[in-house]
């Protein structure tokens, strides 16, 4: 069987640009489609479902980042690496990026024209090389309904993929142990072995596997214990489900210091 094609979406409004990049991009074994407006490029993003996007400039100035702003609030669409070439520094005025909306620019990689096609190849197969590491996630919750919406949520994001769910903390160690996910994101109160016991044993036999404790219940108390037991992320099960997915980032970067509360 022959394996797919990355997909890369160029949005530019200057043709040559766009052919350039277009035809080398190709020679290089990618499908490349292309957008010239914001209207365009959100509905070529829908229906073409591209690996990542080259973000270029778009009249009226403004839409890019409009564009971008967009992508990013959309769910099924927020981990999409995008690179922004902002216009050539004497265009900039006319059609570059403000520098408000710079500051709030959350894209990969960030250049300016000129650039050859040749120099934006290694960058933007440094990006996909980067995106196709997804982040391994075990749900440990002993309700269905939970497992399914969380698993539900991880199935849009192109970052990570579920490897397996558990029904109780027993399980849930065993299952960590057999599929060394990159994160567990665990409930605190489930039959057999509760959730602290579990992470305990979690984070004393493999340090590696991230531990993001979910619950329904936010008190002060938890959020310690879960601390203690070597969790790294917080997370009530009330909370927004982007919220969830900025913890599994979060953990599975490895930042200790990341705990997610909902206490005021």
């Amino acid at each position: 069987m022959e394996e797919k094609k990355m997909v890369i979406l160029i949005i530019d409004d200057e043709p040559d640009f766009i052919k350039d990049l277009k035809t080398t991009l190709e020679k290089e074994s990618y499908s490349v489609c292309t957008a010239s407006n914001r209207g365009e490029a959100e509905e070529k993003v829908r229906s073409e479902e591209p690996d990542m996007i080259v973000l270029g400039t778009i009249m009226p100035r403004g839409d890019a980042f409009l564009f971008h702003k967009w992508l990013k609030q959309t769910l099924a669409f927020s981990n999409l690496p995008v690179m922004v070439i902002n216009a050539s520094p004497e265009k900039q005025v006319l059609k570059g990026w403000r520098m408000d909306e710079g500051m709030q620019c959350d894209a990969e990689d960030f250049l300016a024209k000129p650039i050859t096609s040749s120099a934006l190849v290694p960058r933007i197969q440094a990006l996909l090389n980067r995106e196709t590491k997804r982040i391994k996630v075990l749900i440990v919750d002993d309700h269905a309904v939970v497992r399914d919406g969380i698993r539900a949520v991880i199935a849009l994001q192109r970052d990570m993929q579920v490897v397996g769910e558990a029904v109780n903390g027993q399980e849930g160690v065993e299952k960590t142990m057999e599929l060394l996910p990159d994160v567990v994101v665990m409930d605190i109160v489930m039959p057999v072995m509760n959730g602290l016991d579990a992470a305990k044993e979690i984070h004393s036999k493999n340090e590696n596997a991230k531990i993001l404790m979910l619950t329904q219940y936010d008190d002060e108390e938890n959020v310690l214990a879960s601390k203690k037991a070597g969790a790294v992320g917080f997370i009530p099960k009330a909370s927004a489900s982007s919220r969830l997915l900025t913890g599994i980032r979060s953990v599975a970067r490895g930042d200790q210091s990341w705990i997610e509360s909902l206490i005021s």
